[in-house]
């Protein structure tokens, strides 16, 4: 269940500068970075050779992908803010995408959003850019600032 529940434009937009949050705690196992490093493809050794890491990488252990930082937010969100009154809502992109400290492997992260803006775009659709702060228990600095660009069409 969401933190916060919005209904339509105008309690969405009434969030804005606000911070919701923080999410539950979720820990990033070896095994979410092997399968993230098989399904995309990048299986850098920093990321999937724990025994090379161990030794070699000024980590001392394996990292996340920041990709899959990036990509953990989406489950994350829903923990966060839930929106109705609308008829659809898509994923528009991203803006600004940060990794300011490294997800070393059992790290523990969880996001907060601050709804930045909510925008008229036409066609009865508007834009929302939230930014997302995922941060790792005990860390100094956020692991990934990211602002997400969705798109709503209200009902």
């Amino acid at each position: 269940m969401a933190q916060v529940t919005v209904n339509g434009v105008e309690e969405l937009r009434a969030l804005i500068g606000t911070t919701v949050g923080p999410s539950q705690w979720r820990t990033v196992t070896q095994a979410d970075i092997d399968t993230f490093a098989r399904l995309s493809g990048d299986d850098q050794w920093i990321h999937v050779d724990v025994e090379r890491a161990r030794t070699e990488s000024p980590f001392g252990t394996t990292v996340a992908h920041g990709n899959l930082t990036l990509s953990m937010i989406d489950g994350m969100r829903r923990e966060l803010i839930e929106s109705g009154g609308f008829k659809l809502g898509v994923n528009y992109g991203w803006n600004r995408v940060r990794f300011p400290a490294p997800v070393p492997v059992e790290s523990r992260l969880r996001a907060s959003a601050e709804v930045m803006t909510v925008d008229d775009v036409g066609g009865g659709w508007v834009q929302v850019v939230t930014k997302f702060t995922v941060e790792a228990e005990g860390g100094e600095k956020p692991v990934c600032v990211a602002e997400s660009v969705g798109r709503a069409l209200p009902e």
